[in-house]
């Protein structure tokens, strides 16, 4: 493996959620790219939303960094790799700076990337001066890069929020308040990018705005450790895979498609909403999304839901993985009380809640191995079927998330990162 490389890079990490840390990162990473720079964005921690977004903005894949979920060495690799093409490296971090175990702040202090708050300067004068050294010293090992407000008013508010920083805090700049900028979501998060035409014009407003408020200097290089050889077994030589991937089934880690190649699997794509028939497959996976707003669509597809079903019928694999898995049950009812009749591959019905059922990582011991992933959703299952595991939180959050099984077919609300076992993934999609 070769030497350590450098490449300048900062963690967008801000005091909570809400705060607009995507926003920030996505138009911080518009702004570089289009001045001619070649910018890679991560995303740390579980979410396939944000990386959406951030995809269009970077023009380059978006991976997760998480030292659980992921791993150490997997999130070395990736720096290690994203520095050796990049002139920007761009983190977003999760919740609040410090929140949770692993935190944003955990992961940028093992790997020595530089902090840069995000604070909503909403209804906040001198006080902003105050949040930000508080983020900035609160552990004195945290590397801290400066300090950047979303959300503000008037170029008199800017100065204000400026002027109350303290002890050599660097000002990135201020990203303004106005409509047109800000990111809309629902209720897992943000907006697929496919669904907003205008988001190329939103984010090149945003990089605007962001411009014209800061020099746009790169920040400091960091040094990246290079990783430790890893060599991946052609588990999956020559196996076919049917991945779902349309406007109700999207939610698929890029890293996981790739050790699905790099194990040999030949990925064809298909819509469970648009498509008639199934790709020729040996395996068939069905990832997350929002089945929910498709549910009536998914189940009038009539020619789909029995390809699905004699492809489970003539014992091939099958992995569900949340929306995946709401498919594959007899019905699924949206917030508003309509149901809809689906694959019926699973006993059981869910319903959607308007309130959060669960948020948590997860590690599941299967009869393949342990798989780590998380788990995020909206719907409540009701099944009698008995699970062949259960997930585990490593911090103690919610959810201990059932997995379940029918012959070759495996099913769970847990989204699994195939990396964190590539031999028990390949064993769940392998004929």
């Amino acid at each position: 493996m070769s030497d350590a490389l450098h490449c300048p890079a900062v963690l967008i990490a801000a005091p909570a959620s809400g705060q607009g840390k995507t926003t920030v990162t996505a138009a911080l990473a518009r702004l570089h790219r289009n001045q001619g720079r070649k910018v890679r964005v991560f995303k740390c921690g579980p979410d396939f939303l944000d990386p959406m977004i951030l995809e269009r903005a970077s023009g380059a894949p978006v991976y997760q960094l998480d030292l659980w979920m992921v791993g150490e060495q997997e999130s070395r690799r990736l720096l290690w790799e994203a520095a050796a093409e990049a002139d920007l490296i761009l983190i977003e971090g999760v919740m609040g700076l410090f929140d949770g175990t692993p935190s944003s702040a955990d992961l940028a202090r093992h790997f020595g990337v530089p902090v840069l708050a995000v604070i909503d300067g909403t209804a906040m004068a001198q006080t902003f001066g105050a949040l930000a050294l508080g983020l900035a010293r609160y552990q004195p090992d945290l590397p801290f890069a400066g300090v950047l407000a979303n959300r503000v008013g008037t170029l008199r508010h800017a100065q204000l929020l400026e002027g109350s920083l303290t002890e050599g805090l660097r000002w990135y700049g201020g990203l303004s308040r106005e409509t047109g900028i800000e990111l809309p979501s629902r209720h897992l998060g943000l907006v697929q990018a496919s669904e907003l035409n205008d988001l190329d014009a939103r984010l090149d407003a945003a990089a605007a705005a962001l411009g014209a408020s800061c020099d746009a200097a790169l920040p400091p290089a960091v040094r990246f450790a290079a990783p430790t050889e890893r060599a991946i077994e052609p588990l999956l030589q020559g196996v076919r895979i049917a991945v779902a991937r349309d406007e109700a089934f999207a939610f698929t880690y890029g890293a996981n498609l790739d050790l699905l190649r790099a194990m040999g699997a030949q990925l064809a794509f298909f819509s469970p909403l648009h498509d008639a028939s199934l790709p020729d497959a040996d395996s068939l996976y069905l990832p997350g999304g929002y089945p929910e707003l498709h549910h009536q669509a998914l189940a009038s597809n009539t020619p789909m839901l029995e390809a699905i079903r004699a492809h489970h019928h003539a014992g091939k694999p099958l992995l569900a993985e949340c929306g995946g898995m709401l498919y594959l049950l007899e019905a699924l009812t949206d917030v508003g009380g309509e149901r809809a009749e689906l694959l019926g591959l699973l006993a059981g019905e869910a319903v959607m809640q308007k309130r959060l059922a669960a948020l948590a990582l997860q590690a599941v011991e299967l009869p393949e191995g342990t798989l780590r992933g998380h788990t995020y959703h909206h719907s409540l299952t009701s099944t009698e079927l008995e699970p062949i595991a259960r997930g585990q939180s490593p911090n103690g959050g919610r959810g201990a998330e059932a997995v379940y099984r029918h012959g070759r077919l495996t099913a769970s609300y847990v989204h699994f990162y195939f990396a964190s076992n590539p031999q028990a993934s390949a064993a769940l999609l392998c004929p």
